[in-house]
Formats: structure tokens, sequence, C-alpha cells
């Protein structure tokens, strides 16, 4: 039945390859939901990275396999290739916000480079937040800029100041986070080290994942040793590193099995294991259920 599969989740891009037209879009969420409503409800993927913006409505927000509850001014963040879905709530208000990598977090700028990593990186935490209103005025004014700007053709600096309210928007949202999460009256540090050397693990599991690295070969790369990398887990996440690689490859493995046509010895050998069926036992020992199994029961 696996090989019979067809397309069970469709992927979207904008603007792909054709870098002349805009590489970052505003769109009003209730038109889009509306317009696109068979396909929004159903499990899809990006190829750029998407920004919804809640402003009034409740509902369930669907990524990853995992559930989040919607509220007044949340805001989600959905990385490039995880899959999502919305409810069949319509009743929506918001805006959405569609950039490709490209367009902004492939340079060397370590503020964005930190957003990427911290906002979109959400397998190890929550993919939203809440803004209150003041927070959501000064959004208001980006959104606006943008908009203008994408109605203008042509105009000279058009993408650089784009990029700019963009960038500008993502910081104030990380702002907010950092406001919340850090004890009362603790100064935000964005750029402390611990949370830069955590960001550094995660992109590091990000690109070595299928390699099978121990972690003390993850430390090794960071310069520090496994007993200091698991403090630092521990204690920003509440998670070993061990859980976090774990968690990684299930994540990707699910995937596969959700929206690829490879059978499970291809997806087993794609994640790195040289033994198919000691993928099958993985896997079933982190999820309770088996690869198979999975994929049937979101057939």
């Amino acid at each position: 039945m696996a090989k019979e599969k067809k397309h069970i989740i469709t992927e979207y891009h904008l603007n792909r390859h054709q870098p002349d037209k805009p590489q970052v879009a505003i769109i009003d969420l209730k038109s889009h939901l509306i317009e696109n409503y068979c396909q929004v409800n159903k499990p899809h993927i990006h190829s750029f990275y998407q920004i919804i913006w809640f402003k009034k409505g409740k509902g369930t927000h669907a990524i990853d396999f995992n559930k989040y509850e919607v509220f007044e001014n949340a805001i989600f963040f959905v990385a490039k290739d995880q899959m999502h879905y919305f409810d069949e709530n319509t009743d929506y208000e918001g805006i959405l916000i569609h950039f490709n990598e490209v367009f902004l977090f492939q340079n060397e700028n370590p503020t964005a480079f930190f957003l990427n990593s911290n906002l979109f990186n959400n397998l190890y935490q929550q993919p939203t937040c809440c803004i209150d209103q003041g927070g959501a005025q000064k959004l208001d004014e980006y959104i606006a800029q943008m908009k203008y700007e994408l109605e203008d053709k042509d105009d000279f600096g058009k993408e650089q100041l784009l990029r700019n309210y963009l960038n500008n928007f993502l910081i104030q949202i990380q702002r907010k986070k950092c406001a919340s999460e850090r004890p009362e009256g603790q100064h935000a540090q964005l750029f402390d080290e611990k949370r830069l050397q955590l960001i550094k693990f995660i992109n590091l599991i990000t690109e070595n994942y299928k390699k099978g690295l121990t972690v003390a070969a993850y430390a090794s790369l960071l310069g520090i040793s496994s007993r200091s990398l698991s403090d630092l887990t521990q204690h920003l996440l509440n998670k070993t590193p061990s859980q976090m690689i774990q968690e990684r490859i299930i994540v990707e493995a699910q995937r596969l099995l959700l929206y690829s046509q490879l059978n499970i010895n291809q997806i087993g050998y794609q994640m790195g294991f040289d033994d198919a069926s000691y993928f099958v036992k993985y896997f079933k020992k982190h999820t309770g259920i088996s690869p198979s199994e999975f994929r049937k029961s979101i057939a």
C-alpha cells in the first residue's frame, strides 16, 4: 500500500527560482483561508518561511504532528519544510507573511542568524508567541510599510527596505519573547553566551542528525564537555542532548513517512541507519508504534 501512496502532502512555493519577482508577500489571513479552503486545512509544506499572525479568532493550528491553541494576537512561526495545516475555521482575522530564505537569512548578519534559529527552529520550543496591544501596534506599522513598498514597482532600494522592515518586525517579536521568558527584574540579553551555544547545538543537530554522532562528538564540535552540554540543554530546555537528537530524527522520519513515497527500508537508509530493522525498532521505541503503523494512521 505504501508504494501506491500519491502526494499526501502538497508543497507550495513563493516565486521559486524567480529572483526578479518578490521574495516576500503580505496576505490577508481571512481571504486566504476562504479562497484556499480545500488546501489549507490539509497537511502541507512550504519551501518558504511563514509567519501567521492571528489577530482575532480561536481554534487550533497543527505544526509537525502537534496541535497548538490559537488565540487573539498569537503569532506562529513555520519554517520551510515543516508540515502544518489550519483547522476548518475561516473566521480568523490576521496577516500572513511569506518569505524565501534567501531574502532574509542567507547572509552573515548575526541578528538574522539568531532570529532564524530562535524563532523558526521550533522543534524544541513552542512555535508561537503572544503579542500585547502595544506590540501589535508596532508590528502593524511595519506591515503597513511593507505593503506600501510591495505596491510600488521597481522603486530605488525597495528590496532593502522590505528586508529591513521584516527584520525589524521579527526583532520586535523577539524582544517580546525574551521579556516573557526572563525572570522578573532580570535584564534580557538577546545574545547571551548560553543561548547562543544552544542555538549552535541545534544547528549542528540539523546538519548532522543523519550521521549518528554521539553526544560527546557534538560537544567536541562545540568545544565543550559532554557534561557542560547536558547542563546547558537541561537548564534551557529541560531536555537531554540525546532527547534533542532523537526528536530531530523522529520528526524527519515522520515527515518522510507522511509525504514521501519511499518505503520503510529506504527511509531508514536515508535517515542514516545501516540496518533498516534497527530503524523500525528505534522509531517504535520513541513513538510507541512502528513506521508502518504510523503511515497507516495518517493515510
